[in-house]
Protein backbone atom coordinates (compact mmCIF):
# COMPACT_ATOMS: atom_id res chain seq x y z
CA UNK A 1 0.00 0.00 0.00
CA UNK A 2 1.19 3.46 -0.88
CA UNK A 3 2.04 5.59 2.18
CA UNK A 4 -0.59 8.45 0.78
CA UNK A 5 -3.28 5.54 0.78
CA UNK A 6 -2.48 4.73 4.00
CA UNK A 7 -2.84 7.82 5.17
CA UNK A 8 -6.31 8.93 3.88
CA UNK A 9 -7.34 5.25 5.49
CA UNK A 10 -8.49 4.63 2.23
CA UNK A 11 -8.77 0.82 1.82
CA UNK A 12 -6.39 -0.32 -1.14
CA UNK A 13 -8.60 -1.42 -4.32
CA UNK A 14 -7.48 -5.09 -5.77
CA UNK A 15 -5.58 -4.13 -8.69
CA UNK A 16 -1.93 -3.70 -9.06
CA UNK A 17 -0.04 -0.90 -6.97
CA UNK A 18 0.32 2.44 -8.56
CA UNK A 19 3.75 3.40 -8.71
CA UNK A 20 6.02 6.29 -6.15
CA UNK A 21 7.71 9.15 -7.23
CA UNK A 22 9.24 9.32 -4.15
CA UNK A 23 10.71 5.49 -4.64
CA UNK A 24 12.80 6.71 -7.70
CA UNK A 25 16.13 8.21 -7.43
CA UNK A 26 17.31 8.11 -11.00
CA UNK A 27 20.70 8.70 -12.33
CA UNK A 28 21.97 9.48 -15.92
CA UNK A 29 24.71 8.37 -17.42
CA UNK A 30 27.01 11.30 -18.68
CA UNK A 31 26.58 9.84 -22.31
CA UNK A 32 22.61 9.79 -21.74
CA UNK A 33 22.50 13.30 -20.96
CA UNK A 34 24.06 13.81 -24.67
CA UNK A 35 22.34 11.72 -26.49
CA UNK A 36 18.92 12.89 -25.46
CA UNK A 37 19.65 16.29 -26.28
CA UNK A 38 16.22 16.29 -28.32
CA UNK A 39 12.74 17.66 -28.75
CA UNK A 40 10.72 15.76 -26.01
CA UNK A 41 7.76 13.80 -26.91
CA UNK A 42 5.14 16.29 -26.71
CA UNK A 43 6.77 18.38 -29.52
CA UNK A 44 8.62 15.13 -31.17
CA UNK A 45 6.27 15.64 -34.06
CA UNK A 46 5.45 19.20 -34.44
CA UNK A 47 6.77 21.27 -37.20
CA UNK A 48 6.33 25.16 -38.55
CA UNK A 49 3.25 23.63 -40.11
CA UNK A 50 1.55 22.28 -37.38
CA UNK A 51 2.28 25.75 -35.67
CA UNK A 52 -1.68 27.59 -35.65
CA UNK A 53 -0.44 31.50 -35.72
CA UNK A 54 -3.54 33.52 -33.88
CA UNK A 55 -4.95 35.98 -36.83
CA UNK A 56 -4.60 38.72 -34.36
CA UNK A 57 -1.17 38.29 -33.33
CA UNK A 58 1.30 39.27 -36.67
CA UNK A 59 3.91 38.87 -34.42
CA UNK A 60 3.18 34.72 -34.77
CA UNK A 61 3.11 34.59 -38.51
CA UNK A 62 6.10 36.87 -39.00
CA UNK A 63 7.82 34.35 -36.17
CA UNK A 64 7.19 31.30 -38.43
CA UNK A 65 8.95 32.99 -41.58
CA UNK A 66 11.73 34.50 -39.94
CA UNK A 67 12.54 30.85 -38.07
CA UNK A 68 11.82 29.11 -41.24
CA UNK A 69 14.44 31.28 -43.24
CA UNK A 70 17.29 31.06 -40.58
CA UNK A 71 17.05 27.11 -40.37
CA UNK A 72 17.27 27.16 -44.25
CA UNK A 73 20.19 28.83 -43.32
CA UNK A 74 22.13 26.55 -41.87
CA UNK A 75 22.20 23.88 -44.86
CA UNK A 76 25.62 23.11 -45.80
CA UNK A 77 28.58 22.55 -44.43
CA UNK A 78 29.34 23.66 -40.60
CA UNK A 79 30.52 27.10 -40.34
CA UNK A 80 34.02 26.13 -39.13
CA UNK A 81 34.84 23.50 -41.36
CA UNK A 82 31.67 20.97 -41.04
CA UNK A 83 33.57 18.25 -40.13
CA UNK A 84 31.66 15.77 -38.09
CA UNK A 85 32.66 14.74 -34.90
CA UNK A 86 32.88 12.35 -31.93
CA UNK A 87 30.66 12.33 -28.60
CA UNK A 88 33.49 14.49 -27.00
CA UNK A 89 34.74 16.16 -30.25
CA UNK A 90 37.23 14.00 -30.95
CA UNK A 91 39.08 14.12 -33.91
CA UNK A 92 38.21 17.83 -34.79
CA UNK A 93 40.92 19.58 -37.43
CA UNK A 94 40.95 23.43 -36.07
CA UNK A 95 39.14 25.68 -38.49
CA UNK A 96 38.60 29.50 -39.26
CA UNK A 97 36.87 31.73 -36.62
CA UNK A 98 33.20 32.05 -37.18
CA UNK A 99 32.03 35.55 -38.62
CA UNK A 100 31.33 38.25 -36.38
CA UNK A 101 27.51 39.53 -35.68
CA UNK A 102 24.27 37.75 -33.73
CA UNK A 103 24.41 34.01 -34.68
CA UNK A 104 21.16 33.36 -32.56
CA UNK A 105 17.66 33.93 -32.29
CA UNK A 106 15.84 34.40 -29.27
CA UNK A 107 12.46 33.81 -29.37
CA UNK A 108 10.55 36.30 -26.44
CA UNK A 109 6.81 36.16 -25.46
CA UNK A 110 4.49 34.95 -22.94
CA UNK A 111 4.09 31.47 -21.68
CA UNK A 112 1.07 29.69 -23.84
CA UNK A 113 2.24 31.48 -27.14
CA UNK A 114 3.87 28.63 -28.74
CA UNK A 115 7.70 29.10 -28.32
CA UNK A 116 8.68 25.65 -27.42
CA UNK A 117 6.87 24.83 -30.44
CA UNK A 118 8.46 26.97 -32.66
CA UNK A 119 11.91 25.63 -31.09
CA UNK A 120 11.26 22.30 -32.05
CA UNK A 121 10.12 23.52 -35.17
CA UNK A 122 13.11 25.13 -36.16
CA UNK A 123 15.40 21.63 -34.71
CA UNK A 124 13.42 19.34 -36.84
CA UNK A 125 13.58 21.91 -40.14
CA UNK A 126 17.28 22.14 -39.67
CA UNK A 127 19.07 20.53 -42.61
CA UNK A 128 21.74 18.27 -39.97
CA UNK A 129 21.68 14.69 -38.88
CA UNK A 130 20.27 14.74 -35.72
CA UNK A 131 23.35 14.14 -33.94
CA UNK A 132 24.58 17.45 -35.21
CA UNK A 133 21.69 19.40 -33.34
CA UNK A 134 21.04 19.39 -29.40
CA UNK A 135 18.02 20.31 -28.10
CA UNK A 136 17.51 20.90 -24.16
CA UNK A 137 16.23 23.49 -21.32
CA UNK A 138 18.25 25.65 -19.69
CA UNK A 139 18.61 23.67 -16.20
CA UNK A 140 20.18 20.35 -18.68
CA UNK A 141 23.06 22.32 -20.35
CA UNK A 142 23.79 23.85 -17.16
CA UNK A 143 24.04 19.99 -15.96
CA UNK A 144 25.91 18.78 -18.74
CA UNK A 145 28.40 21.15 -18.46
CA UNK A 146 28.10 19.48 -14.63
CA UNK A 147 28.69 15.84 -15.86
CA UNK A 148 30.99 16.43 -18.29
CA UNK A 149 33.06 19.34 -17.08
CA UNK A 150 33.25 22.60 -19.06
CA UNK A 151 35.88 22.00 -21.62
CA UNK A 152 34.51 18.34 -22.55
CA UNK A 153 31.34 20.50 -22.90
CA UNK A 154 32.57 22.69 -25.31
CA UNK A 155 34.48 19.99 -27.17
CA UNK A 156 30.82 17.82 -27.36
CA UNK A 157 28.83 20.64 -28.67
CA UNK A 158 31.14 22.36 -30.99
CA UNK A 159 30.78 19.98 -33.59
CA UNK A 160 27.32 20.87 -33.91
CA UNK A 161 25.33 22.95 -37.16
CA UNK A 162 22.24 24.34 -33.96
CA UNK A 163 22.09 24.34 -29.56
CA UNK A 164 18.35 25.13 -28.90
CA UNK A 165 17.75 26.56 -25.23
CA UNK A 166 14.54 25.84 -23.85
CA UNK A 167 13.50 27.60 -20.81
CA UNK A 168 16.72 30.33 -20.99
CA UNK A 169 16.54 31.81 -17.78
CA UNK A 170 19.52 33.02 -15.01
CA UNK A 171 18.48 32.54 -11.46
CA UNK A 172 22.26 32.79 -10.13
CA UNK A 173 25.51 34.93 -10.96
CA UNK A 174 27.58 31.72 -11.23
CA UNK A 175 25.32 30.39 -14.41
CA UNK A 176 25.15 33.54 -15.65
CA UNK A 177 29.04 33.53 -16.22
CA UNK A 178 29.38 30.23 -17.19
CA UNK A 179 26.63 30.20 -19.77
CA UNK A 180 27.98 33.70 -20.84
CA UNK A 181 31.47 31.68 -21.34
CA UNK A 182 30.15 28.21 -22.86
CA UNK A 183 28.06 30.28 -25.93
CA UNK A 184 30.87 32.74 -26.28
CA UNK A 185 33.43 29.19 -27.26
CA UNK A 186 30.75 27.70 -29.33
CA UNK A 187 29.68 31.06 -31.57
CA UNK A 188 33.20 31.10 -32.14
CA UNK A 189 33.38 27.82 -33.35
CA UNK A 190 30.30 28.11 -36.37
CA UNK A 191 27.45 26.89 -33.45
CA UNK A 192 24.18 28.64 -34.04
CA UNK A 193 21.88 29.10 -31.53
CA UNK A 194 17.94 29.43 -30.31
CA UNK A 195 16.72 30.01 -27.27
CA UNK A 196 13.18 31.01 -25.98
CA UNK A 197 12.38 32.44 -22.52
CA UNK A 198 10.14 35.33 -21.12
CA UNK A 199 12.55 37.31 -20.54
CA UNK A 200 14.45 39.49 -22.97
CA UNK A 201 18.12 38.65 -23.38
CA UNK A 202 19.45 42.23 -21.77
CA UNK A 203 17.20 41.76 -18.97
CA UNK A 204 18.00 38.65 -18.14
CA UNK A 205 18.64 38.18 -14.02
CA UNK A 206 16.46 41.49 -13.42
CA UNK A 207 15.13 41.36 -10.15
CA UNK A 208 16.88 37.76 -9.02
CA UNK A 209 19.77 38.90 -7.97
CA UNK A 210 22.69 42.04 -8.69
CA UNK A 211 22.38 42.30 -12.41
CA UNK A 212 23.96 45.43 -12.81
CA UNK A 213 27.08 43.55 -11.39
CA UNK A 214 27.11 41.43 -14.20
CA UNK A 215 25.96 43.41 -16.87
CA UNK A 216 29.35 42.44 -18.87
CA UNK A 217 28.88 38.97 -18.79
CA UNK A 218 24.70 39.46 -19.72
CA UNK A 219 25.28 42.24 -22.37
CA UNK A 220 27.87 39.43 -24.04
CA UNK A 221 24.52 37.13 -23.96
CA UNK A 222 22.77 39.24 -25.52
CA UNK A 223 24.84 40.28 -28.53
CA UNK A 224 25.11 36.39 -29.68
CA UNK A 225 21.16 36.85 -30.38
CA UNK A 226 18.77 38.48 -32.22
CA UNK A 227 15.23 39.00 -30.51
CA UNK A 228 12.40 37.38 -31.70
CA UNK A 229 9.07 38.90 -30.27
CA UNK A 230 6.17 36.99 -30.01
CA UNK A 231 2.87 37.99 -28.49
CA UNK A 232 -0.55 36.53 -27.55
CA UNK A 233 -2.78 34.53 -25.48
CA UNK A 234 -1.99 31.13 -23.46
CA UNK A 235 -3.24 28.67 -26.25
CA UNK A 236 -3.09 26.31 -23.73
CA UNK A 237 -6.60 27.84 -22.40
CA UNK A 238 -8.06 29.86 -25.05
CA UNK A 239 -11.60 28.97 -26.14
CA UNK A 240 -11.17 25.81 -23.51
CA UNK A 241 -13.38 25.44 -20.16
CA UNK A 242 -12.06 25.89 -16.92
CA UNK A 243 -9.68 22.94 -15.36
CA UNK A 244 -11.69 20.95 -13.69
CA UNK A 245 -11.76 21.37 -9.54
CA UNK A 246 -9.49 19.14 -7.69
CA UNK A 247 -11.22 15.75 -6.85
CA UNK A 248 -11.54 13.86 -3.45
CA UNK A 249 -8.36 11.69 -2.07
CA UNK A 250 -10.36 8.51 -2.62
CA UNK A 251 -11.01 8.97 -6.17
CA UNK A 252 -7.68 10.13 -6.76
CA UNK A 253 -6.57 6.95 -5.36
CA UNK A 254 -8.82 4.39 -7.47
CA UNK A 255 -7.74 5.97 -10.31
CA UNK A 256 -4.05 6.07 -9.98
CA UNK A 257 -4.84 2.19 -8.62
CA UNK A 258 -6.75 1.87 -11.63
CA UNK A 259 -4.44 3.02 -14.19
CA UNK A 260 -1.48 0.96 -15.36
CA UNK A 261 1.56 2.92 -15.28
CA UNK A 262 -0.01 5.32 -12.90
CA UNK A 263 2.21 7.19 -9.68
CA UNK A 264 0.20 7.81 -6.13
CA UNK A 265 2.08 10.41 -4.18
CA UNK A 266 1.37 12.77 -1.16
CA UNK A 267 2.01 16.00 -2.48
CA UNK A 268 4.00 17.29 0.65
CA UNK A 269 6.41 14.47 0.84
CA UNK A 270 7.06 14.59 -3.33
CA UNK A 271 7.76 18.34 -2.61
CA UNK A 272 11.15 16.77 0.01
CA UNK A 273 11.42 14.49 -2.06
CA UNK A 274 12.41 16.67 -5.20
CA UNK A 275 14.63 18.49 -2.94
CA UNK A 276 17.12 15.17 -3.18
CA UNK A 277 16.48 14.69 -6.67
CA UNK A 278 18.28 16.87 -9.41
CA UNK A 279 16.41 18.82 -11.28
CA UNK A 280 18.08 17.86 -14.61
CA UNK A 281 16.34 14.32 -13.31
CA UNK A 282 12.99 15.16 -13.56
CA UNK A 283 12.67 13.99 -16.93
CA UNK A 284 14.15 10.65 -15.90
CA UNK A 285 12.05 10.37 -12.79
CA UNK A 286 8.65 10.99 -14.80
CA UNK A 287 9.52 9.41 -18.18
CA UNK A 288 7.82 6.12 -17.91
CA UNK A 289 4.66 7.16 -16.59
CA UNK A 290 0.93 7.05 -17.79
CA UNK A 291 -0.42 9.40 -15.23
CA UNK A 292 0.49 10.97 -12.02
CA UNK A 293 -1.83 11.31 -9.35
CA UNK A 294 -0.98 13.93 -6.40
CA UNK A 295 -2.96 13.74 -3.06
CA UNK A 296 -2.99 16.50 -0.12
CA UNK A 297 -1.40 19.36 -2.84
CA UNK A 298 -1.17 22.59 -0.45
CA UNK A 299 0.45 25.94 -1.12
CA UNK A 300 4.19 25.20 -1.84
CA UNK A 301 5.62 27.60 1.03
CA UNK A 302 9.26 28.60 0.13
CA UNK A 303 10.81 29.74 -3.15
CA UNK A 304 13.44 27.22 -3.22
CA UNK A 305 10.68 24.55 -3.58
CA UNK A 306 8.47 26.17 -5.96
CA UNK A 307 11.26 26.82 -8.37
CA UNK A 308 11.62 22.08 -8.16
CA UNK A 309 8.29 22.16 -9.09
CA UNK A 310 7.98 24.90 -11.94
CA UNK A 311 10.82 22.39 -12.81
CA UNK A 312 8.65 19.09 -12.81
CA UNK A 313 5.46 20.90 -14.46
CA UNK A 314 7.88 21.31 -17.25
CA UNK A 315 9.06 17.75 -17.71
CA UNK A 316 5.38 16.51 -17.09
CA UNK A 317 4.15 18.60 -19.38
CA UNK A 318 7.17 17.71 -21.76
CA UNK A 319 6.19 13.94 -21.76
CA UNK A 320 2.10 14.78 -21.92
CA UNK A 321 1.25 12.86 -18.82
CA UNK A 322 -1.57 13.80 -17.17
CA UNK A 323 -2.21 14.93 -13.01
CA UNK A 324 -4.99 14.11 -11.10
CA UNK A 325 -4.82 15.86 -7.66
CA UNK A 326 -7.15 16.26 -4.70
CA UNK A 327 -6.42 19.29 -2.29
CA UNK A 328 -6.36 22.89 -3.61
CA UNK A 329 -6.70 23.97 -7.15
CA UNK A 330 -2.96 24.53 -8.90
CA UNK A 331 -3.75 28.24 -9.08
CA UNK A 332 -3.26 29.01 -5.65
CA UNK A 333 -0.03 26.98 -5.50
CA UNK A 334 2.31 29.69 -5.36
CA UNK A 335 1.81 33.27 -3.12
CA UNK A 336 1.44 36.91 -3.89
CA UNK A 337 4.72 36.93 -3.59
CA UNK A 338 6.06 35.04 -5.34
CA UNK A 339 3.65 35.92 -8.23
CA UNK A 340 4.90 38.96 -8.39
CA UNK A 341 8.65 38.56 -7.38
CA UNK A 342 10.94 37.91 -10.20
CA UNK A 343 10.34 34.11 -11.09
CA UNK A 344 6.76 35.51 -11.48
CA UNK A 345 6.33 34.35 -14.93
CA UNK A 346 8.09 30.85 -14.60
CA UNK A 347 5.17 30.25 -11.61
CA UNK A 348 2.40 31.83 -14.21
CA UNK A 349 3.76 28.81 -16.95
CA UNK A 350 3.87 26.22 -14.51
CA UNK A 351 0.42 27.30 -13.20
CA UNK A 352 -0.89 27.11 -17.15
CA UNK A 353 0.41 24.04 -18.12
CA UNK A 354 -0.45 21.43 -14.56
CA UNK A 355 -3.93 23.36 -15.46
CA UNK A 356 -3.72 22.00 -19.07
CA UNK A 357 -2.48 18.10 -17.71
CA UNK A 358 -5.66 18.49 -15.08
CA UNK A 359 -7.86 18.72 -18.12
CA UNK A 360 -5.97 15.69 -19.31
CA UNK A 361 -6.67 13.98 -16.19
CA UNK A 362 -9.82 14.37 -15.84
CA UNK A 363 -11.24 11.37 -17.81
CA UNK A 364 -9.36 8.62 -15.26
CA UNK A 365 -12.05 9.41 -12.49
CA UNK A 366 -15.06 9.30 -15.64
CA UNK A 367 -13.86 5.99 -16.77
Amino acid sequence: MSSSTAASGIDPIPEAAPLSLCAREPHVPADRLVAEMVPPPRFDSVRFATYLPDPNQPSQTEAVRVLSEFAAGLGGAHAVGGAKRGLFGLGRSRAPKAPAGPRGVYLDGGYGVGKTHLLASLWHATPAEPSLKAFGTFVELTNLVGALGFQKTVQTLSGHRLLCIDEFELDDPGDTVLVSTLLGKLVEAGVALAATSNTLPGKLGEGRFAAADFLREIQGLSAHFRPLRIDGEDYRHRGLPEAPAPFTDEQVTKAAYATAGASLDDFPHLLDHLARVHPSRYGALTGDLRAVCLTDVQPVKDQSTALRLVVLADRLYDREVPVLASGRPFDTLFSEEMLNGGYRKKYFRAISRLTALARDAKGLVET
